[in-house]
């Protein structure tokens, strides 16, 4: 079952990439929390990055692990 990020759930009121309020329709999970956006492509932008940031941490602990 995937659970769908909802509006009142969101950690923040503000777009963190704009300023701008965010929207219902521009929600995400990310670690467990329900972060807003004032539109998908800020969303998305985001989701980008901090896939690309997870990764990179992931492999630099991996290496620190052996």
């Amino acid at each position: 079952m995937t659970l769908t990020p909802r509006l009142e759930d969101a950690v923040n009121e503000l777009c963190p990439w704009s300023g701008k309020p965010v929207s219902a329709d521009s929600l995400t999970l990310y670690r467990g929390a329900v972060v807003g956006f004032c539109n998908t492509g800020c969303r998305d932008k985001f989701e980008a990055a901090t896939k690309a940031f997870d990764q990179a941490i992931d492999g630099t602990r991996d290496q620190g692990n052996d």
